[in-house]
């Protein structure tokens, strides 16, 4: 039985769309979905009826198959608190959204912001913090590039140059 195993161990796991390391626990592996976070990633091992310390290279093909049901269902099947896209502006039903879904979703939100000219629109097309961040130290673009105080011997070449300026007044 252990060959068995041996032989059906995939190093690398495709669920929802998503490569997944097989030698992490499928807790762990799932959560490199984007969307899916440590609470929601034990959720879906309980609603697939799968042990998460069990590593995700030894899982069968039925229960990769229960694990994206549970990921793809997940509004019907978890509690809304857990979802990350609630009462949608376009249709207002709760859903949970992952990988490039995600993504697109958040990107048309700041546009639309930005298109309305929210504060929060506005702040995301100044380049500045948008949830009420203190500006005065961080946020600045050329962080790590300002020179402080310049030492003596660095500023002491621009002296003689008033001093030239000096000497010119003084001969005419």
């Amino acid at each position: 039985m252990e060959q068995d195993q041996t032989q059906q161990f995939k190093h690398i796991v495709r669920i929802a769309n998503t490569d997944l390391d097989g030698n992490r626990k499928v807790s762990d592996a799932i959560r490199k979905i984007k969307g899916i976070g440590f609470t929601f990633s034990h959720a879906i091992c309980h609603l697939a009826q799968i042990d998460g310390a069990k590593k995700a290279g030894n899982l069968l093909p039925e229960e990769l198959k229960r694990i994206d049901e549970a990921i793809t269902n997940a509004s019907k099947l978890v509690p809304n608190w857990m979802l990350n896209r609630r009462k949608d502006l376009e249709d207002g039903t709760d859903k949970h959204l992952i990988a490039t879904d995600q993504t697109f979703t958040q990107e048309s939100d700041i546009r639309f912001m930005k298109q309305i000219r929210s504060y929060k629109g506005v702040r995301h097309s100044m380049g500045a913090p948008v949830r009420g961040q203190r500006t005065r130290s961080n946020f600045r673009r050329n962080k790590g590039k300002v020179i402080g105080v310049v030492k003596k011997k660095e500023a002491a070449p621009a002296a003689p140059a008033k001093e030239e300026k000096g000497k010119k007044e003084e001969k005419k």
